[in-house]
C-alpha cells in the first residue's frame, strides 16, 4: 500500500492485486503495532533520541553484520520522515506502554494497531483513485528481456490476464509454505506455527527466482519467535507472543535449560527465541517463572499453566517432575543478589552455571507457579529478491521494470536476527521506493 500510495502521487495509475479476500486484506501488516524510527531529538510519541549510528549499531549487533550497509542506511534514515507521510495518509500515532516492551524511544505504535494502519491506507487509496483487486492470486508473470510484459491470475477462482507498464511485488515471502519449509527444515517444521496471514506462500518470489531474479539470504533465516503452543496454525497474531521469558527460566521437554534467557534487552533478543525452540527436541520449550514477575511482561491471549509447586507445574505441563524441580533449584542456587530492574540490563545474574543467565535472575520460589508451552511462531522468511537503492529487482537486467518492496526483498539487510518493528520499517520505506521508481519508470 505504500507503494500504491507513492506511485499514485506520483501521477501513476495503480492497481493492487491482493490475494486474500477483503477481511484479510493486508498480509502480516494487520498484526503489528510498532516501527523502529531514527530522531535526532524527542517527537509527540518517541522519547529521548535515536540516533542513526545507534540504530545501524543495532543492527550490525543483531545481525551480525550480515546486511547490506548502503541500504539498511537508506532505510534509516529513511524512517525520519516515514511517520510524517503515514500520517497524511490518516495513519495515528501513541506513546508505547511504559515499563514492558523498552520501545518508548526507538518505536512509534500505530493507534489500533496493524489493522487500524491498514484500514487507513486502504481508505486512503479509494480516495485517491486506486483500484483493489481481492481474491486476486497471482499464477504467472510473463517477463521478456528482463521487462515485466502481462501476468496471469485466478481472480475469484476464474482465470484472468493483466498487463502493465511497472510492476512492484510485496507479496512476502514463503512462510506459509508449509511444503517449502519443509523442504528447508525438515520434519521439524511440522510442529512449526505460523504467526501470520496463510496467504503468504511465496508463489511470485518462485516465478522471480524461476525468471533469473538474483536471491538474498538464507532460506533457513527467518523472523521467528517464540509464541503460545496453543496457538492456532495460522494467523494467531501478536497475541500469541510470549514475552515473559526473560523473567524467568526456559527449558526444553526435558527440563533442561538450553540458553541465556537474559542475554540482552528484550526488543533486540526476542526473535532469536523461535529459533532456538525449533532446535529443540520435538521443537517445543516451557517458560518457567514465578508470581513475582506477573505484571511486568505483555500477557499472551492465553493464561498462563499455574500449580503450587514446581513438581505440580510440571506435571501440568507434561515435563518430568523431579528434573524440573532440579532445574529450578540449581538455578535458584546460582542466582547472585542484585538490583532487579527490568527495564534496563541490571546486575542479576548467575554464577557457575551453565548457560548462564545475565541479567534478571530471580530465584524461582514465590507460589503459584506459572508456565507457557512454546512454539516457533514464523513471522516471516528472509530469502528474497536482491533489490537496489531503487528497489529495481536484480539480475533479471539493468532496464528491468519491476520492484520490490517488504519482506520479499528484506533479507538484503536482515541476513539474521532482528530488531522490534523493523520490518515494518523496511517495508514503508522500500515501499515508498518501489512506488516513486515505478511511476517514474512508467513514465510519469
Amino acid at each position: 500500500m505504500c507503494a500504491a500510495l507513492a506511485a499514485r502521487e506520483s501521477g501513476a495509475s495503480v492497481m493492487v492485486f491482493e490475494c486474500a479476500p477483503v477481511e484479510y486484506r493486508g498480509g502480516n501488516s494487520r498484526h503489528t503495532r510498532n516501527m523502529r524510527c531514527m530522531h535526532n531529538a524527542p517527537t509527540g510519541v518517541l522519547t529521548d533520541a535515536y540516533t542513526e549510528k545507534e540504530y545501524w549499531e543495532d543492527l550490525q549487533r543483531v545481525t551480525g553484520g550480515n546486511t547490506s550497509e548502503q541500504l539498511a542506511r537508506l532505510i534509516i534514515r529513511g524512517s525520519v520522515e516515514i511517520t510524517l507521510w503515514m500520517t497524511r495518509y490518516g495513519v495515528r500515532f501513541q506513546p508505547s506502554l511504559e515499563g514492558t516492551l523498552h520501545l518508548g524511544r526507538t518505536n512509534a505504535f500505530f493507534l489500533g494497531g496493524g489493522k487500524a494502519l491498514m484500514n487507513a491506507y486502504y481508505s486512503a487509496a479509494l480516495k485517491l483513485g486506486i483500484g483493489v483487486l481481492y481474491n486476486a492470486e497471482v499464477e504467472e508473470l510473463h517477463i521478456c528481456d528482463g521487462k515485466f510484459k502481462s501476468g496471469k491470475m485466478l481472480l475469484n477462482g476464474q482465470p484472468a490476464e493483466f498487463r502493465a507498464k511497472t510492476l512492484v511485488v510485496a507479496s512476502g515471502g514463503f512462510e506459509a509454505n508449509l511444503e517449502w519449509l519443509e523442504k528447508v527444515w525438515g520434519e521439524a517444521a511440522r510442529n512449526f506455527i505460523i504467526r501470520g496471514t496463510p496467504y503468504n506462500k511465496g508463489k511470485i518470489l518462485k516465478l522471480l527466482l524461476d525468471h533469473g531474479a538474483e536471491p538474498v539470504g538464507d532460506p533457513k533465516q527467518c523472523h521467528a519467535v517464540a509464541i503460545d503452543g496453543r496457538a492456532p496454525k495460522f494467523d494467531g497474531g501478536i497475541v500469541t507472543r510470549l514475552d515473559c521469558l526473560p523473567l524467568g527460566i526456559v527449558v526444553n521437554r526435558y527440563a533442561e535449560r538450553f540458553y541465556d534467557e537474559g542475554e540482552d534487552l528484550w526488543p533486540k533478543r526476542y526473535a532469536i527465541w523461535g529459533r532456538l525452540v525449533a532446535q529443540q527436541p520435538d521443537q517445543i520449550a516451557y517458560s518457567i517463572f514465578d508470581s513475582k514477575v506477573i505484571g511486568r511482561f505483555m500477557p499472551s491471549v492465553f493464561p498462563p499453566i499455574a500449580a503450587s509447586s514446581i513438581t505440580e507445574l510440571a506435571a501440568a505441563l507434561g515435563l518430568p517432575p523431579e528434573k524440573l524441580d532440579s532445574s529450578v533449584r540449581e538455578f535458584n542456587q546460582a542466582v547472585r543478589p542484585g538490583r532487579f530492574d527490568h527495564q534496563i540490563l541490571d546486575d542479576c545474574r548467575t554464577e557457575g552455571l551453565n548457560p548462564p543467565k545475565s541479567h534478571w535472575a530471580q530465584t524461582i520460589d514465590r507460589r503459584p507457579f506459572n508456565g507457557f508451552p512454546l512454539r516457533p511462531g514464523i513471522t516471516f522468511t528472509y530469502l528474497g529478491v536482491k533489490v537496489n537503492e531503487r528497489a529495481e529487482v536484480q539480475g533479471l537486467g539493468r532496464n528491468t521494470n519491476i520492484f520490490a518492496a517488504g519482506e520479499i526483498m528484506a533479507g538484503n539487510v536482515l541476513g539474521r536476527g532482528y530488531l522490534a518493528g523493523f520490518g515494518m520499517t523496511i517495508g514503508s520505506v522500500f515501499g515508498r521506493i518501489a512506488g516513486r521508481e515505478a511511476a517514474r519508470a512508467a513514465g510519469c
